[in-house]
């Protein structure tokens, strides 16, 4: 007779049979018991015959006794010896023949294997034609959804647009107004601190006013837009395909570009432009607080210098810049959730991959405009 113990599991040797005593409490918290010992036992001499088990010990249990049970199945049938499973309490037997019921399909178990260099770039690559492939038709789609629209004939809801429109204008005025005036303040301040040095901090508020009417506006508020309402389009659109929303809108009819994306689009474009004017004063704002605070210059000083600084074409680039900002952030959050999965985890990651989207496209695109209008001279 020798008994084998490990935490609250012993295996002892009654002759030929390998009894398996079960002890204490059985939680998936606490982990789960190595059947290595078993496989020890199985092969040691003399021969087992028989596996038994004596479960007078045990109290509380949960599922992990049940998948240590059926390794013990697995590697006593492997080696030939029959399980008794006699000693074990009736809900643990009924569940344990349950999980037996039905035999393992061959080839279900696949083991993980390196997946070589080119094979996974090649992958990879087909994966980017076959998105490009996506967004290229629905960009088609939306152009003439666009069309539609312009012909008046788009079918949505005018209450789904109002809503909207409250929901990407009016709603976001505080997170755009905190983060405005905190940029407005860090670039006078790092203008400040080198300008002091040659006696030139009245252009402070000239370095101010040009970056947010230029530049800062307009990519800031779409960088805000892209996080907080281009994840709701894509959680939005994605939580109805979960729910099979988008199948029902083609069953009865309604396209689902019209009736969710166009009015979602239609909103930002309307907004985007108010929002990037609004973001433009509170930045100057932020400024003229610097400029005041730690420059001693007055505020009629600061806001004359400012508009003498800056142009209406300034102006005119950083609302156009946010039109298509506003233009860039839709189609992400849309894009993102129509291709979402069916699962509650794949709309979040829709929502994820839409921001990572958004932001993208914003800075490509300001890369571009920066491009062109230097060539253009504006």
């Amino acid at each position: 007779m020798k008994a084998t113990v490990t935490n609250q599991v012993s295996f002892e040797r009654v002759g030929g049979v390998l009894l398996v005593s079960l002890a204490g409490r059985w939680q998936l918290r606490r982990g789960l018991a190595s059947s290595k010992v078993l496989e020890k036992e199985l092969q040691g001499l003399p021969r087992i015959t028989r596996v038994a088990f004596d479960t007078e010990r045990l109290n509380n249990w949960d599922s992990s006794i049940l998948t240590f049970l059926a390794t013990v199945s697995d590697v006593a049938r492997q080696r030939g010896v029959p399980v008794d499973p006699a000693g074990l309490p009736p809900g643990i037997h009924r569940l344990l023949d349950l999980a037996e019921a039905v035999p393992e399909r061959a080839g279900a178990r696949q083991e993980a294997r390196q997946v070589p260099l080119l094979e996974r770039i090649g992958t990879g690559t087909f994966a980017l034609a076959g998105s490009a492939g996506e967004l290229l038709s629905f960009v088609g789609d939306m152009a003439i959804t666009l069309v539609r629209l312009f012909r008046m004939k788009a079918r949505y809801r005018a209450s789904d647009l109002f809503l909207l429109i409250q929901q990407c204008g009016p709603q976001a005025l505080p997170i755009v107004t905190l983060i405005s005036f905190l940029v407005g303040v860090i670039l006078a301040f790092v203008g400040a601190v080198q300008l002091k040095q040659f006696g030139a901090q009245i252009y402070v508020a000239n370095l101010v006013g040009v970056a947010m009417l230029r530049e800062m506006g307009a990519m800031m508020t779409a960088i805000l837009m892209a996080g907080r309402t281009g994840a709701a389009f894509a959680a939005q659109i994605g939580t109805m395909k979960v729910t099979q929303e988008i199948d029902a809108f083609t069953t009865v009819g309604l396209s689902p570009l019209e009736f969710l994306v166009l009015p979602r689009t239609v909103a930002l474009i309307l907004m985007m432009p108010l929002l990037c004017l609004y973001a433009d004063l509170v930045g100057i704002a932020g400024g003229a607080a610097i400029g005041v605070g730690m420059l001693d210059l007055s505020w009629k000083t600061y806001f004359q210098q400012t508009v003498d600084a800056v142009s209406l074409t300034d102006l005119a680039g950083g609302v156009f810049k946010s039109c298509v900002y506003g233009v860039l952030i839709a189609l992400a959050g849309c894009l993102r959730g129509l291709q979402s999965g069916t699962s509650s985890s794949a709309v979040g990651d829709a929502a994820t991959s839409a921001v990572v989207t958004g932001i993208v496209a914003i800075i490509v695109a300001c890369g571009v405009f920066a491009v062109v209008f230097y060539v253009l001279g504006i």
